[in-house]
């Protein structure tokens, strides 16, 4: 098959989880034979990729704009030779499938989480992934969700059925620590959190849970945003030397850090199953998370839930208190979860699965 993924910032990865996705995904499909293209918004030095065809769209950089401008004309380029299945990333980018089916495409949109419930977004963006929900109801072949609680959001609210296809996520720890050694950190000497620095990620709230808690540990907050600058200074803006703030790290960096961590903290209260939880789940970490329906739907149980800064604080230093045996396994159960419900090839098969079915003239949802 000739497959095309757009909506996301490009492979090889070094954004989020949708590029993460992206470049999990297409890899393994052209191990398995088909030819796929994905759509980015970096150049990059050669026009192919560990086999991946890279198909660079200039964006228009702008908070609001850049998404879904980017898809547009990685869609109008689409249309000048189509593939037999075009895999669209992002509830925003719905309205621009009908263009792709239209030019002889099978079309199939993962639809994320809902995003309009984010606080970044603008009165005019909220109504935009709003209408965005609906549209992905109809204009692609076939609707993706990721989540069992967003499968059922849209069909309690549209009445749309869709393909339940999971996020993947590797497993096993990693031994290397050049990343620990580049910051000064030690195996089991702290606690990570890895997000975009945005308010319903709660880096702040996390941040100040922490500095209530005595403890010789460190915190690292990973990650960065590219239109929140305000945000990060106030995330930023402590006196506490035990809070380290490196930046974005991607690849070995990432997973080392998660492989050698204390406790891995999850506060994202918004979107579908969230790629850093399932990561560090993967790596074997004892994970604090947000209590939301689509978090609970990924743990399982296996770790620490808090609700708000005091729960947050209180389960900090109850990690501190566990015995070493107990926290070792609980970080054996949250990897067994991820080998046996995220594993990326089972993920690869579903979505090569759908694929078929839909050049076949499916799926047919009932």
């Amino acid at each position: 098959m000739r497959i095309a993924i757009l909506g996301t910032r490009g492979i090889p990865a070094s954004y989020g989880g949708f590029e993460t996705f992206a470049e999990e995904l297409s890899v393994r499909l052209v191990r398995r034979g088909h030819d796929v293209t994905v759509y980015g918004r970096s150049p990059w030095p050669e026009p192919v990729w560990r086999g991946v065809r890279l198909r660079y769209i200039p964006p228009v950089r702008h908070k609001y704009l850049e998404t879904v401008a980017h898809t547009f004309f990685s869609t109008l380029d689409l249309m000048r030779r189509p593939p037999d299945v075009a895999l669209y990333c992002n509830a925003a980018n719905a309205v621009f499938t009908p263009l792709a089916r239209r030019a002889g495409a099978r079309v199939a949109l993962n639809v994320d989480g809902l995003e309009r419930k984010r606080k970044k977004w603008n009165a005019l963006a909220r109504l935009w992934y709003h209408v965005s929900e609906g549209l992905a109801t109809f204009c692609p072949d076939v609707m993706i969700t990721d989540a069992g609680e967003i499968q059922r959001y849209y069909l309690e609210n549209y009445g749309a059925k869709s393909v339940f296809i999971p996020y993947g996520a590797e497993t096993g720890k990693v031994e290397t620590r050049a990343a620990l050694d580049a910051l000064g950190l030690e195996p089991g000497g702290y606690f990570l959190y890895v997000t975009r620095f945005e308010p319903e990620n709660n880096p702040l709230m996390v941040r100040r849970a922490f500095e209530r808690v005595s403890t010789d540990l460190r915190l690292v907050l990973v990650g960065d945003a590219p239109y929140a600058q305000d945000y990060i200074r106030q995330v930023k803006d402590t006196r506490d030397p035990r809070i380290l703030f490196p930046g974005a790290i991607y690849g070995p960096g990432y997973r080392e850090l998660q492989s050698h961590c204390h406790a891995y903290i999850h506060a994202t209260e918004v979107g579908g199953t969230h790629p850093a939880l399932l990561e560090a789940m993967g790596r074997g970490a004892l994970v604090l998370y947000l209590s939301t329906p689509e978090n609970e739907e990924v743990a399982g149980g296996v770790g620490l839930p808090f609700h708000d800064e005091d729960s947050l604080a209180r389960r900090l230093r109850e990690s501190l208190a566990m015995p070493e045996a107990e926290r070792r396994r609980l970080g054996e159960a949250a990897m067994r979860r991820v080998e046996q419900r995220y594993g990326w090839e089972a993920v690869t098969d579903a979505y090569e699965r759908l694929f078929e079915q839909l050049l076949a003239g499916g799926p047919h949802l009932g």
